[in-house]
């Protein structure tokens, strides 16, 4: 009965199939490895990588493993607080908020993340790395570091008025 709940409070995406093969004495193995990202599109957004001998059961524990690693993503209207970057190996995320109407102008990996992230308004540009299991780490890197006015006024004990001017 939870299943179902947690089904249907989070859409799932695909990002990324890879196919790995082993050579071994009576042939080839094949295994494949999943990327995929969940997301509420409320602001919570996570991704996971699943390994396993089928497709269907690599996304199975992609989808369990994106939703053990969920991150919160502060909106303010359709758009990102601030000016963000992320980074993970060499792929760099650029993440710049945008005015309402602009829509997701992101790649295909970061695009994944921002849409399952609810963000409807933004401009990104990545640096570095194509390898869209990077891009989709250094996207979610960078929405870690976003933080909220009411988050920032909190940490340093002023009110939001103090800090915004």
């Amino acid at each position: 009965m939870q299943r179902m709940e947690q089904v249907s409070e989070f859409k799932e995406k695909l990002v990324a199939v890879n196919r790995v093969t082993k050579v071994v004495k009576g042939g080839r193995n094949f295994r494949f490895a999943a990327l995929l990202v969940v997301g509420d599109e409320k602001g919570r957004v996570g991704v996971g990588i699943g390994k396993a001998a089928e497709i269907s059961e690599a996304i199975r524990k992609g989808v369990e493993d994106a939703k053990k690693h969920l991150v919160t993503v502060p909106l303010v209207g359709t758009s990102i607080p601030h000016d963000a970057i992320g980074y993970f190996g060499t792929g760099k995320v650029v993440l710049m908020p945008a005015p309402e109407g602009t829509g997701v102008i992101a790649g295909g990996a970061a695009r994944a993340v921002l849409e399952l992230a609810g963000v409807k308004d933004i401009r990104t540009k990545s640096y570095g790395t194509n390898n869209r299991i990077n891009m989709v780490k250094a996207t979610i890197e960078g929405l870690r570091h976003l933080r909220s006015a009411e988050q920032v006024a909190k940490l340093r004990g002023k009110t939001v008025e103090e800090i915004l001017g």
